[in-house]
């Protein structure tokens, strides 16, 4: 099937390409990202293979059915980029890659617990400069530390799988509680009890409209002084301006973010010779206790080589008339 691929780097035409020898697609790449500004690009495709960046509302949708697009194949689990009742409107399918790699985003986010609270980040810029002291470096054992985590699907099962080998208690929300969670020693209970007893709240729900800025002034106001804050799911899980306070009244002791609510002009791009005008995130910059890397979790070889392999076999199936099971529909209102 004829496919235009947005949002592409190196090491996604490589992946592609490569799994592509097995399903013969006619893939052509595009670096910009997919908006109503880039639409006209995809007229004529079939198909158009997203990322997290790309917009899709109902203007560029409409561009894009008016074009003969018919799949939209989304290069992601998450798929709030998508207009799902617009696609849906114009007969479009959206499909997406559910599970590509869990323990890349679970291991990562065990990685910014234990950065942020040893100070590797900072340790390491200092040795570099032929610094050995230990004054602001100090840490806490993770070992008897409780742990909450909302959302236990595949990514938070696995974090808290890893945790427990440190010894922490694990708390956890989720609407829909998680057998082998439960099977491993996780508590499940409610937001308030989470909020009010975790050292450390890790973010692995999805972004919906209920779960839009999850951690705002109330949420905040509930936790422990000092706690630990880590979010390698979806930016607007979190209201920035509200953590900019908590870091600034001490409330939050450390912030690890992956994502973030404004990154589509940010990530997966070179910026370092430009002028960053988002004040919101130079402000999280200039704290100490802050460690931010650029939506990266997701990026093993491993994981990338799932996410090509999959969105092919999603787009072959679709050429096919098969069901993927991999098909993302809107929510009917009953």
């Amino acid at each position: 099937m004829k496919t235009a691929i947005f949002s592409t780097k190196s090491y996604d035409r490589k992946f592609l390409e490569a799994a592509n020898t097995k399903y013969h697609h006619e893939l052509i790449f595009f670096e910009p990202r997919l908006t109503i500004d880039t639409s006209a690009l995809a007229v004529g495709f079939p198909c158009v293979c997203v990322f997290i960046n790309d917009l899709l509302d109902d203007g560029t949708l409409q561009i894009l059915a008016s074009g003969g697009t018919k799949l939209i194949a989304t290069r992601s689990a998450g798929f709030n980029h998508i207009d799902l009742n617009g696609a849906a409107g114009l007969g479009m399918t959206v499909v997406r890659v559910p599970a590509y790699s869990p323990y890349a985003v679970a291991e990562h986010t065990v990685g910014l617990i234990l950065t942020l609270n040893r100070k590797i980040h900072r340790a390491y810029n200092r040795v570099r400069e032929g610094n050995f002291a230990l004054d602001g470096l100090m840490g806490f054992d993770l070992y008897n530390r409780t742990v909450g985590i909302i959302g236990t699907g595949k990514i938070g099962l696995i974090v808290a799988q890893i945790l427990k080998g440190f010894g922490c208690h694990l708390l956890a929300y989720d609407l829909y509680p998680n057998p082998e969670a439960e099977a491993l020693g996780m508590k499940y209970v409610d937001l308030l009890e989470l909020f009010t007893n975790s050292d450390i709240i890790s973010l692995h729900c999805p972004l919906t409209p209920q779960t839009y800025h999850l951690i705002d002034e109330a949420a905040l106001s509930l936790m422990k002084s000092g706690v630990m804050l880590i979010n390698t799911s979806r930016g607007a899980l979190i209201d920035t301006k509200v953590v900019i306070d908590g870091l600034k009244s001490r409330k939050i002791g450390y912030l690890g973010l992956d994502v973030y609510e404004q990154e589509s002009e940010l990530f997966f791009e070179d910026l370092s010779d430009e002028v960053i005008e988002d004040d919101v995130f130079q402000r999280l910059l200039t704290f100490p206790n802050v460690l931010i890397t650029g939506h990266q979790a997701f990026f093993t070889e491993d994981a990338i080589a799932n996410i090509a392999d999959t969105t092919l076999s999603n787009i072959t199936d679709f050429e096919l008339g098969r069901v993927s099971g991999n098909e993302v529909r809107a929510k009917v209102d009953s």
